[in-house]
């Protein structure tokens, strides 16, 4: 048994983010420790005893109980007769009903009341979200024509291949050639080279490839994370940076997140519950359907995210490749806030965001591309603007959460966009409240991308492409903040909401799916390509010469 303890001052987690990340406040670019930022969400001692005292009176010893190294969850083993007694439930053994895979919980259950402010939930009891595939289901990297599909989350033996880096740098980056990144392995995550291709190969190719030449001299990092038996999450990375997040209720959730040491043979040694350092920039070109996880999971980890802004941290989450529909182009046949989400081939029903990108502490990456039969050089000479939103192949994600607010950086914007260019839907396509979370917050090109992959050029397309490209040039924006003596931007949204003047604004093109044409781009943002692509110099001067 699990019992997750709530943690302090997660209300006023926002407003510290926003004191070092809103550019005109006093302490922009001011950033956390991460000892501070341990001491500042830690469970109180009133919170911790409550639940002990809870345990204690209900006659689980407390030898029996156990604390995570974070102090936020207490774990003991319980009879079943025991744990029925303590929740006031009965528990039952379900199948789910396509794979068959057994799950033990309960209908309902309950604690004292003087305890809901203390304990965010108790496991296992009413969670029923299925586990997130492994890598012989064929849920890593895609291969759809040449194009990188936007998986599921987590990602089994997805390598890079060193040769291919060589070939890739000696066409286009000569002074890279030799250069490796450097290889963080969690929980058993290993560069494996038995299994070549491009499902297995093209998505770390693409990424090593491109912001290894944008980014040199500077280093970069590759969290490997996970076996190649079990996988990971992006809890299980989370794990590895925040040790108090380790088993806690949104990291190492057994139906979600992979447990080690690997019960079915793979990495046996201790889940890594940190001791690894967090990049400035951190870019995945993976994601969820945000259907597919519980609000809770799913707020857990965005306050994660948060966390990681308040220490200068740049988290950016590619958007999607589906348009308004999700992974594969699913869209939704269930209502809005339905447990168990219902999804369906994509022909209709209701759009699909993705998750992490709907949290408000990330920034969503969309996709664009050169029109057809233009000149890139021509088109900047002439004050002419050569990118549309992507529809060559994959079309950028983009659309509204079902479970995150409307955060403030982005409601001028948001609501901007309703009054002016209202789209043709009503609340059985999307979420039209105008009171939640909008996605993307920017684009870059996603289209033609030339790499190395398995001793081959190939063209790949994708938001997998765009948000390392973007990662790339906040990494170069960070250097030059670094070179004047100023800490590294952090949580970038509340400064390009209130700068959009430094991003290329697309207007044209649209982001089909579910049997729609989807959004459209228009002046300012959009659900399509958001605020825009990066105008480098534009950046640089703002975030070098202009904010603290």
């Amino acid at each position: 048994m699990k019992v997750g303890l709530a943690q302090s001052n997660v209300d006023q987690g926002w407003n510290w983010l926003k004191e070092v990340s809103v550019p005109t406040s006093s302490k922009y670019g001011q950033h956390w420790s991460a000892k501070d930022i341990a001491e500042a969400f830690a469970p109180s001692n009133e919170t911790v005893d409550a639940a002990k005292n809870w345990l204690t009176m209900a006659g689980i010893s407390e030898s029996r109980i156990k604390q995570s190294q974070g102090l936020n969850w207490l774990e003991f083993d319980a009879t079943v007769d025991e744990a029925e007694e303590l929740l006031k439930t009965k528990y039952h053994v379900y199948e789910h009903e396509a794979t068959g895979q057994p799950h033990v919980a309960c209908d309902e259950y309950s604690i004292p009341t003087h305890l809901r402010e203390h304990i965010d939930l108790v496991y296992p009891t009413v969670h029923f979200d299925a586990k997130i595939k492994s890598r012989d289901d064929g849920l890593e990297l895609e291969k759809r024509d040449g194009t990188f599909g936007h998986g599921r989350g987590p990602r089994g033996p997805g390598a890079y291949v060193p040769s291919d880096l060589d070939l890739f740098f000696a066409n286009f980056s000569q002074r890279s050639i030799g250069e490796r990144p450097i290889f963080d392995s969690i929980d058993g995550g290993v560069n494996q080279q038995t299994n070549m291709s491009f499902n297995f190969n093209g998505e770390s190719d693409l990424d090593l490839e491109y912001s290894m030449t944008l980014v040199y001299p500077q280093p970069v990092t590759l969290y490997q994370v996970g076996d190649l038996v079990e996988g990971a999450s992006f809890n299980n990375f989370l794990d590895a940076i925040d040790a108090s997040y380790c088993s806690y209720d949104g990291g190492d959730d057994p139906t979600q997140d992979a447990k080690y040491p690997d019960p079915y043979g793979g990495y046996q040694g201790p889940e890594n519950c940190g001791g690894f350092a967090a990049t400035k920039v951190i870019s995945t070109s993976y994601a969820y359907n945000e259907a597919d996880l519980t609000p809770f999971y799913e707020q857990r980890q965005c306050y994660e995210y948060m966390k990681l802004g308040m220490m200068g941290v740049s988290v950016l989450y590619s958007s999607g490749d589906y348009g308004v529909a999700g992974n594969g182009g699913q869209c939704l046949t269930s209502p809005v806030g339905a447990v168990n989400a219902t999804f369906n081939n994509g022909t209709s029903g209701r759009f699909n965001p993705s998750f992490p990108g709907t949290c408000p502490y990330i920034t969503s990456v969309g996709a664009t591309q050169v029109k057809n039969n233009t000149n890139i050089v021509t088109a900047l000479a002439t004050g002419t603007q050569p990118e549309e939103a992507c529809e060559t192949v994959i079309y950028s994600g983009g659309g509204f959460s079902n479970v995150f607010p409307l955060p403030e950086y982005q409601a001028n914007a948001v609501h901007h966009w309703f009054a002016d260019y209202p789209p043709p839907y009503g609340p059985d396509r999307f979420n039209n409240s105008q009171q939640t979370r909008g996605l993307p917050d920017m684009s870059a090109n996603g289209a033609n991308y030339v790499i190395a992959i398995d001793g081959n050029f190939s063209l790949v397309y994708g938001t997998s492409a765009s948000s390392p490209t973007t990662g790339s040039i906040l990494t170069l924006i960070n250097q030059a903040r670094l070179d004047r003596g100023k800490s590294s931007i952090g949580f970038i949204n509340p400064v390009i909401y209130a700068h959009p003047e430094i991003l290329n604004d697309i207007t044209e093109g649209g982001n089909q799916g579910c049997g729609t044409p989807g959004f459209e781009s228009a002046p300012g943002w959009d659900p399509v390509t958001g605020l825009g692509t990066p105008n480098y110099p534009k950046m640089l001067k703002l975030w070098v010469d202009e904010l603290n």
